[in-house]
């Protein structure tokens, strides 16, 4: 059997682990549009999808007016939350890949998400995750930059004890891509052509080695197909 080509693997959580996107981005374009920018749910996610929305305080304030303030981030999270501990589900196929890559790698995978942790760490129990990640989740809320600057990733990375360079990136996002390239790390593109996910093109152009389209289809890609991390 050929060895597994990578030392850990980092996974992104939105898009990737739970179908998250739809629900979060409901819960801010109403927000948005209480305070006057009315834009539909899609719009919201083809906008805001991929981004902290704390970074994008200036675009908000340039459309609305307002200025972001901490207590208007408080309640948007905690009516996210209500909303994600409601509705959430996976991503399709998601946790039987994890659970398979995990035991391929006795437990050198990780969660580097730009979310705020306490956002990941719901989401990854609402969908019996949280066994498979627990004391390896990481927040781009907790490092100097966010995506698509590396530093979760080299958290991550360094976390585990392994170079990133040999770690394999799964990512929904050409922002998320862009960290996991500029990591040093190869990376892979989850993308079902739905709105919250990037398409191929731009996920390739990002510079995601492989994209693929179900979760199912993940432990064999990482296991090799002629891909040796770098």
């Amino acid at each position: 059997m050929t060895p597994f080509p990578f030392a850990a693997v980092l996974f992104d959580c939105d898009g990737v682990l739970v179908d998250s996107e739809p629900i979060t981005n409901r819960v801010l374009a109403d927000m948005l549009g209480e305070l006057g920018w009315h834009i539909t749910t899609e719009e919201s996610m083809n906008t805001f999808t991929g981004k902290a929305v704390k970074d994008e305080a200036a675009l908000i304030e340039s459309k609305t007016g307002f200025a972001i303030t901490p207590e208007w981030l408080k309640t948007f999270r905690a009516r996210r939350n209500e909303a994600l501990e409601r509705d959430l589900t996976a991503i399709p196929n998601a946790p039987a890949a994890i659970r398979q890559i995990h035991a391929m790698l006795k437990g050198r995978i990780a969660c580097a998400s730009g979310a705020d942790r306490h956002k990941v760490e719901l989401q990854l129990a609402k969908v019996g995750l949280l066994d498979c990640f627990e004391g390896r989740i990481f927040s781009g809320h907790e490092t100097p930059r966010s995506k698509p600057h590396p530093d979760v990733y080299l958290a991550a990375a360094e976390a585990l004890g392994v170079d990133p360079r040999r770690c394999a990136v799964v990512e929904d996002t050409v922002t998320g891509a862009m960290a996991g390239v500029a990591a040093g790390a190869t990376v892979f593109g989850y993308s079902t052509g739905d709105s919250g996910h990037s398409g191929p093109g731009p996920l390739l152009s990002a510079g995601a080695v492989r994209v693929f389209g179900d979760m199912t289809e993940l432990p064999a890609l990482l296991s090799g197909h002629g891909l040796q991390a770098a």
